[in-house]
């Protein structure tokens, strides 16, 4: 799918970026930004698609791939989820939404809420409607916030529950050497709110320990100068699901690792090789660790693995030899283990350096940082809403040599 803007570009431009994807074993690592005598392309990696961006110009490529995530998280709120099958269902608005997000290739209305106003979401009941009546999603009248100072906010906004829920969400970088040291940790961290407010409120919220953060990056509607003084966040906030602020923790702080690994494979027997794994909680402040998942990149040689799982269940792909163990929940009294035997393709070389194990997991009521919101007071409107927060640790890039 394509979309011009200031000129028909060649979709020949596109050979350039396939040329990049045959070089690459995994779709992340395709350069973001790759230069070709006439244009830059630069691109994104969601929901297994990759979202291209074709600039004639010179250009600052985190604006532009921001941009792109914009776009990505538009398709999010509207279609609730984004994958290929949902866009070709709703080709129609995709077009439309394009239309509005930039104009004559800069961008202009990217808030979801005031798009909302501007391009209906789609239901079942307004696609049949508009196909029987020739009519578009496209409203006929400017949104009410597009001309106003808070162009985030639409206005006379009504709500008889009046709700903010916050979701501090934490997702922990790491790599792990074979002793079981820490070789590198970093906390990706965001708070993504859910406001359903009348009227035009003024939010302010302040942390426990706001010094911990090493860097931010806040939604257009945080007062930077307030943060700067005095570390809290001043703001209107925009009507219903939007990304307050992005965060990282790093290079001051010492990130705790909420998960062991206690691992030993050889390849070393004859006709094959063992495996022996065991994985368990630590640091996690009594939390229970979920949704655990060991992936692990097979050699080659291998031609398939016998294992007896404690808990959970594996599966090993023949074809892409990435052996999937899902644990689920960690129980502290007995924590899961696999073993078993990998059977090695006869013949073949001897395997000299032992896969990575890449770890997946969720720890619900626990920011690992330590982050903590102190208290969010509103200004502005006389009724007292009801407010929650709720905190959640994933992993994110987290590998574990062996």
């Amino acid at each position: 799918m394509e979309k011009h803007w200031k000129s028909v570009v060649s979709r020949s431009v596109c050979d350039y970026f396939f040329e990049q994807q045959r070089k690459i074993n995994n779709p992340e690592d395709i350069p973001p930004v790759i230069a070709t005598p006439h244009y830059y392309l630069i691109s994104i990696y969601r929901s297994n698609m990759y979202f291209v961006a074709v600039c004639m110009t010179e250009v600052p490529p985190l604006f532009v791939i921001e941009f792109l995530h914009r776009v990505v998280e538009t398709f999010d709120d509207y279609f609730s989820e984004c994958t290929e099958s949902i866009i070709k269902e709703n080709y129609v608005v995709v077009y439309e939404l394009l239309d509005e997000m930039l104009d004559n290739g800069f961008p202009l209305a990217t808030e979801s809420n005031v798009l909302k106003e501007l391009i209906k979401p789609p239901t079942i009941l307004r696609t049949i409607a508009n196909t029987v009546t020739g009519k578009s999603n496209v409203s006929a009248t400017l949104p009410t916030g597009q001309l106003s100072n808070v162009p985030w906010r639409r206005t006379g906004v009504k709500y008889t529950n009046n709700e903010a829920y916050f979701d501090v969400v934490e997702e922990v970088d790491a790599i792990i050497d074979k002793a079981g040291s820490t070789v590198f940790a970093e906390i990706q961290g965001y708070i993504d709110c859910c406001i359903k407010l009348s009227g035009m409120p003024d939010l302010s919220l302040s942390f426990m320990n706001p010094r911990l953060f090493d860097d931010v990056s806040f939604h257009p509607c945080v007062r930077f100068k307030r943060w700067e003084a005095e570390r809290i966040l001043s703001f209107i906030p925009p009507d219903g699901n939007f990304r307050l602020m992005s965060y990282h923790i790093g290079s001051q702080s010492v990130v705790g690792i909420p998960i062991y690994i206690r691992h030993n494979i050889s390849f070393k027997d004859i006709g094959g090789g063992r495996v022996d794994i065991t994985v368990g909680p630590r640091q996690t402040v009594g939390r229970t660790v979920e949704n655990v998942v060991l992936e692990i990149p097979m050699p080659k040689s291998v031609l398939n693995c016998i294992l007896n799982p404690s808990q959970g269940k594996y599966s090993f792909d023949p074809v892409t030899k990435i052996l999937v163990w899902d644990v689920g929940r960690i129980d502290i009294s007995k924590v899961p283990n696999i073993r078993g035997t990998i059977n090695v393709q006869a013949g073949a070389p001897l395997i000299e350096s032992n896969p990575s194990i890449n770890v997946k997991f969720t720890i619900n009521q626990l920011a690992v940082s330590g982050l903590k919101v102190n208290r969010l007071d509103m200004y502005g409107e006389k009724y007292k809403p009801f407010k929650g927060v709720k905190y959640i640790t994933k992993a994110g890039k987290f590998q574990i040599r062996m």
